[in-house]
């Protein structure tokens, strides 16, 4: 589903990744641990093309990624934040929605797709609430179904549990855990909590000075292969 070959970056100077080789299966769960200004954002900001200079090649599901416009993008590959970027004004369906008005679907379409997704995360009945009326969990909820509205084949989570208690992380990782199960959406995670990898197992990378790793660096110790 990913296939990176030979990924550099540079930034102001300095070299933020350094020939980043990486395959992700379709369907994959992956984590990225590593410490801060390793690289792990500026990786998912190429991905999602928030970031269009660097050399070396990405495909996602086959298609290269320099080749493909941005709405093409937004529809393959969604991202979710630490910081849920949910708009106070709308409602949770208005926010949803505005992932599927991008696209230009249909309004009753739009609509009739976002109480789906808000259902699939368990905010049914929370429609017409506003962001400010619901927990953090909640508010990330949201966000999950947004990404979700357009059928995604990849979602980027950059520390989707940051802002949250541990027992809302782990609700939260257990809710991508089980889409990533029934919907067979590809999933690269960003995460700085060794605790939750422990609790979720599954394939984890380790991201330092711009270089990718299959094991921590400084131990040697493999992670989850």
């Amino acid at each position: 589903m990913i296939r990176i070959r030979g990924l550099s970056h540079s930034y102001a100077g300095r070299k933020t990744l350094s020939n980043l080789d990486l395959d992700i299966a379709p369907g994959e769960f992956v984590y990225l641990q590593g410490p801060s200004g390793s690289g792990k954002s500026t990786l998912l900001r190429i991905l999602n093309r928030q970031i269009d200079r660097f050399d070396g090649d990405i495909s996602i599901d086959g298609q290269p990624l320099k080749r493909m416009a941005r709405h093409e993008v937004r529809r393959k590959v969604a991202t979710i934040h630490q910081s849920y970027e949910l708009i106070e004004r709308k409602t949770v369906l208005e926010n949803v929605s505005l992932a599927g008005e991008v696209q230009g679907k249909p309004p009753a379409t739009v609509r009739t797709e976002s109480r789906a997704c808000l259902s699939k995360v368990g905010l049914a009945g929370k429609e017409e609430m506003f962001p400010q009326q619901l927990s953090g969990g909640e508010q990330q909820r949201v966000a999950i179904a947004r990404a979700l509205l357009n059928g995604p084949a990849v979602l980027l989570a950059d520390e989707p549990t940051g802002n949250l208690d541990p027992d809302n992380a782990e609700r939260i990782l257990q809710l991508l855990r089980d889409l990533n199960e029934s919907e067979g959406t590809t999933i690269l995670m960003v995460t700085h909590s060794s605790e939750l990898v422990r609790s979720f197992p599954a394939r984890t990378l380790f991201m330092k000075g711009g270089c990718l790793h299959a094991h921590e660096p400084d131990t040697g110790t493999l992670l989850h292969s």
